[in-house]
Formats: structure tokens, sequence, C-alpha cells
């Protein structure tokens, strides 16, 4: 048996310097992204209220933007996981809709009208560079996690 006195429980180890600005720097993209996301859907919104089934295609596009919106501000403020997954889930899902309805004619379905839209135009371009940057930011808040204490 060694005869030196142990040292005493010291703090939970924390992320590095590099690790946390990086975490920073994924919350600061993935909430530029949304906003982004969030104002080009709020700012497009007008121009499809007659694109309509049982609800507009600009009423969707308020939806998304209110989504975006929060999930922006979630992503700064709530720093917890069920925020980043919600962020991602929103950056996810609109872009994959965006993608859909401009390579896929799928036509009305249940409440929601025929959105096919096979244009390219500039918003367009913005809006998936948006969704694509806060989609790779928050997969890196999912994936690196800081370090927890281990209780022994």
């Amino acid at each position: 048996m060694s005869s030196q006195p142990t040292a005493p429980p010291t703090a939970p180890p924390r992320q590095g310097g590099a690790g946390r600005y990086l975490r920073g720097a994924a919350r600061l993209l993935a909430a530029a992204g949304l906003a982004v996301d969030a104002y080009m859907h709020a700012h497009l919104a007008d121009r499809y209220d007659l694109v309509s089934a049982d609800i507009s295609q600009g009423d969707l596009f308020r939806i998304e933007a209110g989504f975006a919106a929060l999930a922006a501000l979630l992503v700064l403020v709530w720093r917890r996981v069920p925020a980043d997954l919600f962020a991602w889930s929103v950056a996810t899902g609109g872009l994959a809709l965006l993608l859909i309805y401009r390579y896929a004619n799928i036509g009305a379905w249940g409440p929601f009208p025929n959105m096919y839209e096979p244009l390219w135009y500039d918003d367009k371009v913005i809006t998936v560079v948006a969704q694509a940057v806060a989609i790779v930011a928050t997969v890196y808040l999912l994936i690196f996690r800081p370090r927890r204490a281990r209780l022994h």
C-alpha cells in the first residue's frame, strides 16, 4: 500500500477551450441558418397563399417560419439535446420537403396542396444553403456532446 495521501475529488471534467468554441460556433451557425430559413419562408408566404387545398402553401410557409424561428431561439438559449433535436428536425424536414417538391410532382396530399415547383431561384437556393448549414451545425451539436462527470 502506498503511504501517499490521495488527492481530493476534483471538479467534473469540462470540455476543452477549443471544443467549447466549436460548440459555440455551431450554435451560432445553426441559429443563423434557421433564422434565414424563418425569414425566407415568412417573406415568401404571401406569394403562395393562392396555392391551396384545405390549407394554403402560404400558411405552411408561415408555420415553417414559426418553427424555424423557435428552433433558432432554442438552440441559442436552451442548449440541451431536445432543443438541438428540434432544430435538426426543423431544418432537415424543411430541406427534405423543399427537395421533394422541387423534383417530384406528388400532387395534392390530404389537406396539403400540390406544391410542385420545378424551378431554382435565388430565394430557394438561399433557403437550401441556410437549411444545410443548420443541419450540419446541429449534427455537430448532437454528436459532439461535452463530457459529464462520471459517478463512481
